[in-house]
C-alpha cells in the first residue's frame, strides 16, 4: 500500500472509531492528537493484516482525558474488577514514581481482562486482537458493543476492533519514537494533519526484513521482542545483540521496580506474576534487592 492509501485507510479507521464515542470532547482529542505507529503502519506497507492499531497522543492532557474515558466505561461494566487511572501525585503516592507517566493501576492483579479465565499461566499478549476479533464475529456478530475496553495493563487499554490505546507514553511522533527499539516500527501517522511519516531506515528494514537496533530506554523488553520477529521472519545480525546487551549493561536489573520499568511493553501474566511475587520476597526478606538465587527459581517455575 502507498502513501496516500494509508492515509486513507488510517483516516477511515479512526472515524469509525470515533463514531463509536459518545462524548463529543472526547471524539474531538482523538481525531486532533492521534498518532498511529509501529506494526500496523509495517503491515500497511507490506500488504498484510494489520493486527492492531498501536495509538498514541501528542499531549499528556489527551492521553489522559482519553484513558479516563475508556476506564470508565470498564469500571461501569466491571464493578467486580475496578481500575484506577494515575498520574502525578496519585501515582506518586500509589507507585512511588512521578516520571511523568500516565498508567492504569489494577489492585493486587496487575491486568483487567474482559474474558478472564481462571487459569492464571494464560499468557496475553496484543498480538492476539485479530483472532479474537474474528472469535467476536462468528459467536456474537451485532451483540457486543464495538470499541470497548477489553483488556487493561499498567500501560495500554485494549479496545475491541484492534485498537490499542498506550498510556505510558505520549508526545509528538519523534517523541514517541525514543522508546522504540527497531527501525523498522519506526513509520507513522498524525491524524491532525493526515500526514504519513516514512523515515529511509524504516523502510530498509522492512524490504529486507531486518531488525535493526537503535537505541532504547528498554533494552531488556527490545531482547524478548526479537522472538516474535524472528517468528515473522526477521533476521538480526550479532551486533544488534550486542548494542543491546550493552545498553542492558546499564540497567539495574535487582531492582524490582526497574525490572518491571524493562518489561513495558511485554505484558504476560508471566512477568506480572513474576514481579507481584518478588516484591513480595523482598517485603518478606527485607533485602534491598531482588534475590538472583530465588528469581531464577521463580523464573523456572513460572516459564
Amino acid at each position: 500500500m502507498n502513501s496516500k492509501n494509508i492515509k486513507r485507510h488510517l483516516k477511515a479507521k479512526l472515524k469509525d472509531w470515533v463514531k463509536h464515542i459518545d462524548d463529543e470532547a472526547v471524539k474531538k482529542t482523538i481525531e486532533e492528537n492521534t498518532i498511529i505507529t509501529g506494526g500496523a503502519l509495517v503491515s500497511l506497507l507490506t500488504g498484510e493484516t494489520v493486527h492492531d492499531y498501536d495509538v498514541y497522543f501528542r499531549t499528556k492532557d489527551a492521553c489522559i482525558e482519553v484513558a479516563k474515558y475508556y476506564v470508565d466505561k470498564w469500571n461501569k461494566k466491571h464493578e467486580d474488577k475496578p481500575v484506577s487511572l494515575l498520574w502525578g501525585e496519585r501515582l506518586a503516592q500509589e507507585t512511588g514514581e512521578d516520571n511523568g507517566a500516565v498508567k492504569c493501576f489494577i489492585k493486587s492483579k496487575g491486568i483487567a481482562d474482559e474474558d478472564e479465565q481462571a487459569d492464571s499461566s494464560i499468557a496475553y499478549n496484543f498480538e492476539s486482537t485479530a483472532e479474537e476479533e474474528e472469535s467476536d464475529a462468528a459467536s456474537d456478530e451485532g451483540e457486543k458493543e464495538r470499541y470497548r475496553p477489553r483488556f487493561i495493563t499498567s500501560n495500554a487499554i485494549t479496545l475491541s476492533d484492534k485498537i490499542q490505546i498506550v498510556t505510558r507514553f505520549y508526545g509528538e511522533v519523534a517523541d514517541i519514537h525514543k522508546n522504540y527499539d527497531f527501525a523498522h516500527c519506526t513509520c507513522a501517522w498524525s491524524s491532525w494533519d493526515n500526514e504519513v511519516f516514512l523515515p529511509v531506515k524504516a523502510l530498509e528494514c522492512i524490504i529486507n526484513k531486518e531488525l535493526y537496533y537503535v537505541g532504547s530506554k528498554y533494552p531488556l523488553c527490545s531482547i524478548i521482542r526479537t522472538k516474535k520477529y524472528i517468528k515473522r521472519g526477521y533476521s538480526i545480525n550479532a551486533g544488534q545483540y550486542v548494542k543491546m546487551c550493552m545498553q542492558l549493561n546499564e540497567v539495574d536489573l535487582k531492582d524490582v521496580k526497574v525490572l518491571e520499568e524493562q518489561l513495558t511493553g511485554v505484558d504476560t501474566t508471566y512477568f506480572q506474576m513474576m514481579i507481584d511475587e518478588l516484591q513480595k520476597h523482598k517485603e518478606e526478606s527485607g533485602c534491598g534487592s531482588v534475590d538472583i538465587t530465588y528469581a531464577m527459581e521463580l523464573i523456572n517455575k513460572l516459564f
